[in-house]
């Protein structure tokens, strides 16, 4: 149940009693928690929203509204502030017997009804060049945790990765692994670590390069380095609890055909031409500009017609296709297998790739399919307080398998989400192992290990109320724990998952607090020997602390401790 929906069916019944000729599903009309615990338990906004519509001034509008809502059940308080926001305060039992909501939903609290809607999130997607380093983490736990939210929020996810098997840098990958096999040394602009060795053994070992040309032997380097390299980035996702459900090869749209069928539609359409782009101004032109801008005529897609900056280009002077013509039709698969709504997770640098993504997606399905793409920042990892340098070309990196294997995948995961995804995040091993509430996951962590040492020794009591919970820090608690669904649900919607790991955050916080409070006031102890009702209460309210850590937890993908070490 979510507490603020309840309070808003509330308001509308009275909005239409005073706004009988008012079509109130016109009004982005909002009940959410004020920004002071002094201001009330939640606030609306109705007042301002609609006095234009109803010919009023918004104060008295919301005086109005406060002095009807005064009137229903549960409504103890309303007070009309600043331009006209009436704040409304609820009875303590309303709060109370919420904690019998979450502990009967158990791990249901929060999730969203079956939309019956399709998505798909292609993240990672790293090219399989090597291991992953730490730096594809941050794209892996926010595609990840993303997925288990949406899931969590009632629709139907495929997680997907698509595999850069195509282009240049595996022909980069193949000449290393040749050389290795051939027992030479890696120059310098090809892949010189030492993961590449084992590979060319392996290759050296099925191959008789004797009888093989020169592109027969990069052929062979890459089917066997290819299904190599994808078990080994596979192995390190399964190390940070990640999996997927469809890996897609770029290598078999080009088997298939499938790019040159989709270009033909869009030329069926009229957006592609044969044309020169102007040089791009200003800053050096990015990886994907340089891609596209050549001084010739080029074969290019209107991407302009879809709110691009700039049209594009689909040929290189070679002949072949460019990775974004590729691209293309690898998201028009997506949109032939069913998935009208797309998302993928990229790095902070493929930024300018955006806009050309979503126009492409737009004019091939023709505006059927929706594409959102959310990009991660970089992640600088931090050892005694320097920044540790990572280079996959010259084999100076921290592997994604080290910093799991050093703090824990929950660490990694949690701590990837300490930040929206667009913010730089540093990520200090000296933090993520400090046992304080400096730690964001320890002291989550902690919360749901204190309540399992207080139910661990509390034994058999009595059934509970809930009418004895009624310190401001008790309340404080239960307000948190109902607003988990409206976060849940305002998470799912912005695509937000790092909310989430706020949101526990917070809770935690609360309840440490009341901790500390029970520490210095022993009538606010959990356990009360010569007060089983109030310790019942109590204890359910740990109760269903606890299951809402859980479930938060759970969207996370991180596993509650009983206890810490």
């Amino acid at each position: 149940m979510n507490v603020f929906t309840q309070i808003e069916a509330q308001l509308q019944s009275v909005l239409a009693e005073i706004l009988p000729t008012i079509n109130l599903a016109d009004f982005a009309i909002a009940v959410e928690p004020p920004r002071s615990g002094a201001h009330g338990d939640m606030a609306t906004n109705a007042a301002m929203v609609l006095a234009k519509t109803a010919k009023m001034p918004p104060r008295q509008l919301a005086e109005a509204i406060a002095e009807k809502l005064e009137a229903v059940a549960d409504i103890t308080a309303t007070q009309v502030a600043g331009p006209g926001f009436v704040n409304i305060t609820l009875a303590p039992a309303f709060w109370q017997q919420h904690i019998k909501v979450i502990t009967e939903a158990g791990a249901d609290y929060g999730r969203g009804t079956d939309k019956q809607q399709k998505i798909n999130i292609e993240y990672v997607s790293a090219n399989p060049t090597g291991p992953m380093h730490v730096g594809h983490a941050r794209g892996a736990v926010l595609g990840d945790v993303l997925a288990n939210l949406l899931a969590t929020a009632g629709y139907d996810i495929t997680r997907e990765y698509y595999i850069n098997d195509a282009g240049g840098q595996i022909n980069v990958l193949a000449q290393s692994v040749l050389l290795r096999a051939q027992g030479r040394q890696v120059p310098e602009g090809l892949y010189p670590s030492d993961y590449i060795i084992p590979i060319g053994q392996t290759l050296a070992a099925q191959t008789d390069f004797e009888a093989q040309d020169e592109a027969t032997q990069i052929m062979s380097a890459k089917q066997v380095a290819l299904p190599i390299i994808m078990d080994m980035i596979k192995d390190d996702l399964a190390a940070l609890g990640i999996r997927h459900d469809v890996f897609s090869s770029e290598q078999s749209l080009h088997d298939r055909n499938m790019i040159d069928e989709t270009l033909a539609q869009l030329e069926g359409q009229g957006l592609i031409y044969q044309g020169i782009l102007e040089a791009p101004k200003g800053k050096p032109p990015s990886p994907e500009d340089r891609e596209d801008w050549e001084e010739r005529e080029q074969t290019l897609f209107r991407s302009t017609k879809f709110g691009d900056d700039s049209d594009r280009a689909l040929k290189k002077s070679n002949g072949d296709w460019t990775y974004f013509a590729a691209d293309i039709a690898y998201h028009f698969d997506k949109y032939q297998r069913g998935f009208t709504h797309q998302i993928n997770i990229w790095g902070a640098d493929h930024a300018g790739y955006i806009k050309r993504m979503k126009a492409a997606v737009e004019a091939i399905t023709k505006g059927e399919a929706q594409l959102d793409v959310r990009t991660c920042n970089l992640v600088k990892l931090l050892r005694d307080g320097q920044p540790v340098k990572m280079s996959k070309r010259s084999g100076e990196f921290i592997t994604l398998r080290e910093v799991v294997d050093e703090v824990g995948k929950d660490a990694v995961r949690f701590m990837m989400l300490t930040r929206k995804n667009d913010a730089p995040l540093d990520f200090d091993f000296a933090q993520v192992k400090d046992k304080s509430r400096d730690n964001p996951i320890f002291y989550v962590q902690y919360a749901n290990a204190r309540i399992c040492s207080v139910l661990d020794k509390a034994g058999e009591t009595g059934t509970a109320n809930y009418t004895r919970l009624q310190d401001v820090a008790e309340l404080a608690l239960i307000r948190k724990l109902a607003n988990y669904p409206r976060i849940m649900a305002a998470a799912a919607e912005a695509l937000e998952p790092h909310r989430i790991a706020f949101y526990l955050l917070d809770v935690a916080a609360a309840f440490h607090s009341l901790w500390n409070k029970g520490k210095d006031n022993p009538d606010l102890r959990f356990v009360m020997e010569n007060d089983k009702a109030l310790t019942a209460d109590r204890l359910a309210l740990l109760v269903a602390t606890q299951q809402v850590l859980h479930c938060g937890m759970g969207v996370i993908g991180i596993e509650p401790q009983a206890e810490m070490r």
